[in-house]
C-alpha cells in the first residue's frame, strides 16, 4: 500500500515549466533529512576533523571566503552560519529532489562527474608540481567510493552515496575556487579535502537515506 501511495505521488508530481516542484509534506520531509544529515556533518567537521587534523572542517568560512574573493566584501560570522545551515538543511535537499527527479540515472551522471572532475584535479597538480603519494591514496579512495556502486546491490544506498559525494564537488570543486582556493583543495595538501570528503558522504547519504525512509512512509 505504501508503494502504491509513493508511486501515485510522483505521478501527481507538482511542476512549474517540467521543473518539479515539492509539496509542503515534502519540503519538510526534505528539511528533517537535511538536519539529520547536518547534525551528523557538524560533529564530525568540528570535532573529529579537529581531533584529526589539529583545527576543523568550517564551511562557514569559505563562504567567507567567497564573499572577499568575489566582492571584496566580509561577511558577519552569524551571517555566514545562516547560510551555511540554510544550505544544509534546506539547499542541498532541495537541489537532491529536483535533479534526482529531473535528471535520468542522475546518480551515475553526479558519479562520472564527480570522478572526472577529481581525477583531472589529481592529474593537473601531479603534472605541475609532481608525483605525491596523498593525492594518489586520495584518488585510490574516492574511485572505489564511486566504483562501488556496481557491487552494491542497495540502490536506495548507492544514490544516497552519490548524492553524499555530488555535494563534496560543489563544496570544494566549485565553491572553493570561487573563494580563490585550490580546486578540491588539492593545492592545500589535501588532507582538509578528505576530511570534507568523507563528511559530505556521510551528510547527503544521510540526508537522503532520511528522506527516503519519510516519504516512503507518507
Amino acid at each position: 500500500m505504501a508503494q502504491g501511495m509513493t508511486t501515485m505521488q510522483t505521478q501527481t508530481m507538482p511542476t512549474i515549466g517540467g521543473l518539479p516542484i515539492p509539496t509542503a509534506r515534502t519540503l519538510f520531509n526534505l528539511a528533517v533529512g537535511g538536519a539529520a544529515g547536518l547534525i551528523i556533518w557538524e560533529v564530525f567537521a568540528r570535532v573529529l576533523t579537529k581531533a584529526v587534523l589539529g583545527y576543523p572542517l568550517e564551511p562557514a568560512g569559505l563562504i567567507d571566503a567567497i564573499f572577499q574573493h568575489q566582492l571584496g566584501i566580509g561577511v558577519n560570522y552569524w551571517v555566514r552560519e545562516a547560510l551555511h545551515y540554510a544550505v544544509g538543511i534546506l539547499g542541498y535537499p532541495i537541489a537532491f529532489y529536483v535533479i534526482s527527479r529531473l535528471v535520468p540515472r542522475w546518480s551515475l551522471v553526479l558519479d562520472a562527474i564527480v570522478f572526472v572532475t577529481f581525477t583531472a584535479g589529481v592529474l593537473f597538480y601531479a603534472s605541475r608540481f609532481g608525483f605525491s603519494a596523498a593525492h594518489a591514496a586520495f584518488w585510490v579512495f574516492a574511485t572505489l567510493v564511486i566504483a562501488s556502486r556496481f557491487v552494491n546491490p542497495n540502490k536506495g544506498l548507492v544514490d544516497a552515496i552519490s548524492w553524499g559525494t555530488f555535494t563534496w564537488l560543489n563544496a570544494l570543486g566549485i565553491m572553493a575556487p570561487l573563494g580563490g582556493l585550490s580546486f578540491y583543495l588539492l593545492g592545500e595538501g589535501g588532507q582538509l579535502s578528505f576530511m570534507s570528503c568523507v563528511g559530505h558522504i556521510i551528510y547527503g547519504a544521510v540526508a537522503v537515506l532520511v528522506f527516503n525512509r519519510l516519504e516512503g512512509k507518507a
